[in-house]
């Protein structure tokens, strides 16, 4: 019961009104298919139709005064979007912080102060404030911490750089020019979220997932048996018969690896 509760405190938030439709796209769904025609991610298909709303990323209007119109849902995403009203009278889509309402004012500039929704530079962001929607290289847009709940921590400023503590724990050095949005994304409940039958995930554009065990030999290397066994192997594979935990799947060649100042913590089993 709880739960429902946590939920219908965020949803008494949203706006009611049809989404904006100069910000609406039809994007084509690929079920999971690579350029080639072959999929490539699987359990990826089907699922209810929605249209695409263009968010604003990079949020390049600098020092320009913008009002939140509304709060909206996004079918697309799991954090709520805030439709931003300037001076000049343009709209545009953004990532919704946690305790924003309609009415609050929000501004992108090298230095402003540090209220929820604001976007700034990081050098210019006080130590110990909660971000979100990041830039990894100036000029190019947000592109980690977007999720539904989540932030990371500006710990010090060391000369050109910004130690961030992102929400995996990982501790890594972003460029100061880089720009990033004060506090912490929306729908922070939305990771209690029980979705409680098959029929809602199918909705949501998910297939189901059917175990490795309850196939035949020549399917997956967990396959075989009779009734319930056990895989047969000291640990579990792919179907391609690689290693399936325990893996580390990063590639060390990437440019961001020697800025990671800290590996993120290993779950706790």
């Amino acid at each position: 019961m709880q739960r429902k509760t946590l939920k219908l405190k965020n949803l008494l938030i949203l706006s009611k009104k049809k989404p904006e439709k100069n910000l609406l796209a039809r994007v084509k769904r690929s079920g999971g298919r690579g350029s080639n025609g072959r999929i490539t991610s699987r359990h990826i298909g089907g699922g209810a139709r929605k249209l695409y709303r263009i968010v604003d990323f990079a949020q390049t209007k600098m020092n320009v005064w913008g009002t939140i119109a509304a709060l909206e849902y996004d079918p697309n995403r799991n954090a709520f979007l805030m439709l931003v009203e300037f001076e000049d009278k343009e709209k545009k889509y953004m990532i919704a912080p946690e305790g924003v309402k309609a009415g609050d004012r929000i501004i992108v500039a090298e230095k402003a102060e540090a209220n929820a929704g604001s976007r700034m530079r990081l050098k210019n962001i006080p130590e110990g404030t909660i971000v979100y929607n990041i830039e990894l290289e100036p000029g190019r847009g947000g592109k980690i911490v977007r999720s539904a709940g989540t932030g990371a921590v500006i710990q010090n400023h060391e000369g050109k750089y910004s130690n961030i503590k992102m929400p995996s724990t990982e501790i890594r050095k972003i460029l100061g020019e880089c720009f990033a949005s004060v506090g912490t994304v929306s729908n922070s409940e939305y990771r209690f979220i029980n979705w409680s039958k098959a029929g809602k995930s199918r909705k949501k554009g998910i297939r189901p997932h059917v175990r490795g065990s309850a196939m035949n030999p020549c399917d997956h290397p967990h396959g075989g048996g009779e009734c319930r066994s056990p895989i047969g192997m000291k640990y579990p594979k792919t179907p391609w018969g690689k290693h399936a935990l325990g893996v580390k799947t990063r590639n060390k060649t990437k440019w961001t690896t020697g800025l990671i100042i800290q590996r993120r913590n290993k779950k706790k089993k």
